[in-house]
């Protein structure tokens, strides 16, 4: 008799089990990216923490390096900017390198090489790596040739007649702006708009909270100000 009530009480037990595996993948994980989600939350989320001023420090050095890096390319060749970029980091590692072997040499130490541990680092490529990464690429190598092809063999006409108008429109951009200085432009916007649309933001237009509104613009008047300020004083200072 015993039996019977097992069987009826199976039911009921996998049924609670079944319940509540759902919930789990709801829940995010604590160091899930909340903007991006969990599934790209790999490189997706270290660029989003990057353009947001989520760590000061680490975000001020690459802005500050990729720009100072813009601007020398800007006034000076590409073989300048390599030459002295070359230059400037043999002057600290020879200069590190000097100075840690004085320093043992007086205090008769036996330290060893100050970049023993770096130079110990396999940096060696093995082959299935490199066929990976030959093969990620080939990917969108070929992506991109089919896409040249469709378009300038007219594949679809309506393409093609597009790609011919944004071309003769940057015939106009490239009148007043060169390549680098498009550049500095693009990466003073993606390091300024992204932190001033977060901090000026209405949340009371969220999506979550405009049920009956409608589709209603998340900006504040005065964050379209202040961007629309931005933008034409970033612009001006690249023109000059």
């Amino acid at each position: 008799m015993a039996e019977p009530s097992a069987a009826t009480q199976s039911p009921s037990i996998s049924s609670s089990s079944s319940g509540a595996e759902p919930s789990a993948p709801g829940g995010g994980s604590p160091g899930a990216c909340p903007a991006l989600g969990a599934k790209s939350c790999g490189s997706s989320c270290a660029v989003h923490d990057l353009i947001f001023w989520r760590d000061v420090k680490k975000t001020g050095f690459v802005f500050g390096t990729t720009l100072i890096m813009l601007l020398s390319l800007a006034a000076f060749s590409v073989i300048s900017v390599v030459s002295y970029l070359i230059l400037a980091l043999l002057s600290v590692t020879i200069s590190f390198r000097v100075y840690k072997s004085v320093i043992q040499a007086v205090q008769k130490s036996e330290e060893g090489h100050p970049f023993k541990a770096y130079l110990d680092v396999d940096i060696t490529l093995s082959s299935e790596a490199f066929h990976n990464y030959v093969n990620a690429a080939m990917v969108h190598i070929n992506r991109a040739l089919k896409l040249i092809i469709r378009l300038f063999l007219v594949e679809d006409l309506v393409d093609s007649l597009k790609l011919a108008v944004f071309m003769w429109l940057m015939t106009y951009v490239g009148a007043v702006f060169n390549g680098i200085t498009l550049l500095i432009l693009a990466e003073l916007l993606i390091f300024s708009v992204p932190i001033v649309y977060e901090k000026y933001k209405d949340t009371s237009k969220t999506p979550r909270n405009r049920k009956k509104k409608g589709r209603i613009s998340t900006w504040k008047p005065e964050m379209q100000q202040l961007l629309k300020h931005h933008l034409i004083v970033i612009t001006l200072l690249l023109v000059l």
